[in-house]
């Protein structure tokens, strides 16, 4: 186990990674599974954590235990008020078309 440095040459951006290697049985060969630590300070060579997508993730369920229910009962009300528009209006187009359709 390390920390190995890769330079993305687009970016210029240095990220540190922590390398763990183990046997893979299947094809008798060793290989490594690296991750992301963060980027790599070019000045002080510090490692500055970065937010992965595992951040993210974690954020996100912090939000769903503790849920703000005000904020999701307005969002409802805004959808439902935007959907009751919407089927008046296309009530009152079949109406319309309805009008203009020859009476058999």
């Amino acid at each position: 186990m390390g920390i190995i440095y890769q330079t993305d040459k687009r970016a210029g951006i240095t990220y540190a990674y922590e390398n763990k290697a183990y046997w893979d049985k299947d094809k008798k060969q060793s290989r490594a599974k690296r991750t992301l630590l963060g980027r790599v300070d070019p000045d002080t060579g510090e490692i500055i954590p970065t937010s992965g997508s595992r951040k993210q993730a974690n954020v996100k369920k912090e939000e769903t235990l503790n849920p703000d229910y005000k904020a999701l009962y307005e969002d409802l009300l805004k959808k439902y008020t935007a959907m009751e528009a919407l089927n008046s209006a296309l009530q009152s187009e079949i109406k319309k078309l309805k009008e203009k359709l020859p009476n058999d």
